[in-house]
């Protein structure tokens, strides 16, 4: 069911000699607004019929924090959006409308400490030498290195795209250019690739020389895409195998993955599992994917697990 938006007013500012009934209810508002530490910007019921609410915070220097969480408990707090300071105010309410909109792609991670303190795009500058031997260089768990590099542009002078070289990057002579997701895929973690870009294309985004609309585009997609990172969720596995006993088979059939034998004998679907947890590949496929659907990392995390899927989700 597509939730219901109710975003909350903002206080007008009155200049009549007498406050309005309205302007004073306004006024009451803000300040519980400002006690509270919070602006309410909408309310919906999420998956497991709680009653959820979309608020902002203030971070560090003036920036904004859009947080989804527990109406009740206040807890499980995913991060929506970090605005800058320097952002119109009505963004955050642009950003939760279009957030309860898309009921299907509703994904925030979890929300740090790390993040009230931090400045968005705070150090851009420092990304700004794409160029070797100066730029920040990745290396992913396939022995590849990753950074960012301007490339020719068709439609503009340069282009900015993360680029990928198998050996030492000063006797590189082709970088390939690669996806956010491909590097994302390679390290097996969101960080500090995410960042990286963002304040990447924050950087140049306003340099008419350089394209940023292919990476921005990229990162859109990694944002938005139920496919999620399946690590966590593989050293949970590996941890619950070896803490309690169980076995591949146990949580397979848990998970309701039930196979049966010439003789009738019921037994879990390993493969099944092993190839989401990335430790088979898929068929037709020679390495495992770093890759889960979000609906089949849910699952074998409340069922399979018996632990929330919270705690096996990569930020």
């Amino acid at each position: 069911m597509t939730p219901t938006v109710s975003p909350s007013s903002s206080p007008l500012t009155s200049r009549a000699c007498i406050p309005s009934h309205a302007g004073l209810r306004s006024a009451r508002d803000k300040r519980k607004r400002c006690a509270s530490g919070h602006d309410l910007l909408g309310r919906y019921t999420g998956a497991e019929g709680h009653s959820r609410v979309v608020v902002a915070l203030a971070g560090a220097r003036g920036s904004v924090l859009v947080v989804d969480r527990d109406e009740s408990t206040l807890g499980d707090r995913r991060l929506v959006a970090h605005l800058a300071s320097d952002e119109p105010a009505e963004n955050a309410a642009l950003v939760c409308s279009l957030y309860l909109q898309d009921s299907e792609g509703r994904f925030a991670r979890l929300l740090t400490p790390e993040d009230l303190k931090t400045v968005p795009f705070a150090g851009a500058e420092e990304v700004r030498a794409p160029a070797p031997p100066g730029g920040v260089e990745l290396a992913g768990r396939d022995g590849c290195g990753y950074r960012l590099q301007l490339l020719a542009g068709e439609k503009c002078s340069h282009q900015l795209r993360w680029c990928e070289c198998s050996g030492d990057w000063k006797e590189c002579s082709g970088p390939q250019p690669v996806s956010v997701r491909d590097v994302i895929a390679s390290l097996e973690s969101y960080e500090p690739v995410r960042g990286l870009t963002v304040r990447a294309i924050a950087a140049y985004r306003d340099d008419g020389q350089v394209s940023v609309a292919m990476l921005g585009s990229e990162l859109e997609r990694v944002d938005r895409s139920p496919l999620v990172l399946n690590r966590g969720l593989r050293e949970a596995t590996l941890s619950v195998l070896e803490r309690e006993g169980s076995s591949m088979s146990e949580i397979a059939m848990r998970c309701g993955r039930v196979k049966r034998d010439c003789h009738g004998r019921c037994s879990g679907e390993t493969s099944w599992l092993a190839r989401r947890l990335g430790i088979l590949p898929a068929a037709g496929e020679s390495t495992p994917t770093p890759w889960v659907h979000s609906d089949v990392l849910g699952l074998i995390a409340r069922e399979g697990l018996r632990i929330s899927p919270r705690e096996v989700e990569l930020g």
